[in-house]
C-alpha cells in the first residue's frame, strides 16, 4: 500500500524521453540495477515483470557490506508510477515510487522512499549495511539514480 506521510527522500528530474520509455527503464530490473547506487542486482522471484504482487529479490552492497531484500510490486502503471514494498529477514524496511509525469519535453521523473523500519531495527540495519544516516544516504543515492537514468534515457 502507498504511503501517506511524507516521504524521508525525494527528487526529480526533469529527462528528455517519452514517460513510457522512462517507465520501461525503470521497470527492467537489470538497467534499474545498474544504475542505481547501492543495488548490484534485482532478480525476479514471483512473476517475470512489473505487476502488482510481482516479488523480486534486491541484492546490494556497500563497501564490504552485502545484504539482500525482498520487493513486493505494489504499483505499476505503465508511463506513470512504479512502487515497491522492501522487507529483509521478514521485517518492513522500505516503500520506494517512482511517479512520472508527462511534461512538455518529455517527462518529470520522482523517485521517493519511506522507512518503514522498526525503530528497534535501525541501529541493527546501519551496522549490518555500513550506513548510520539512512535518510541522508538515500537523498544521495536518489540523486544520483536519477542522473543516470536521465542520461540513459536521453542517449539510448
Amino acid at each position: 500500500m502507498a504511503p501517506q506521510a511524507a516521504p524521508n527522500a525525494t527528487a526529480s528530474v526533469d529527462i528528455a524521453a517519452d514517460p513510457q520509455a522512462v517507465y520501461a527503464l525503470i521497470t527492467d530490473l537489470s538497467t534499474l540495477a545498474a544504475l542505481a547506487e547501492e543495488t548490484t542486482e534485482m532478480v525476479w522471484k514471483k512473476g517475470d515483470s512489473a505487476v502488482p504482487g510481482a516479488v523480486f529479490t534486491g541484492r546490494n552492497r556497500n563497501g564490504s557490506k552485502t545484504w539482500s531484500t525482498n520487493c513486493t510490486v505494489t504499483r505499476a502503471a505503465a508511463g506513470r508510477e512504479f512502487g515497491f514494498d522492501v522487507r529483509a529477514m521478514g521485517i518492513p524496511i522500505a516503500h520506494w515510487s517512482y511517479q512520472l509525469e508527462p511534461t512538455e519535453t518529455g517527462t518529470r521523473l520522482t523517485e521517493s522512499t519511506w522507512d518503514r523500519r522498526p525503530g528497534w531495527f535501525s541501529p541493527l540495519a546501519g551496522l549490518l549495511t555500513g550506513v548510520s544516516d539512512r535518510d541522508a544516504a538515500n537523498r544521495q543515492h536518489i540523486e544520483a539514480t536519477l542522473a543516470r537514468l536521465k542520461r540513459r534515457a536521453e542517449n539510448p
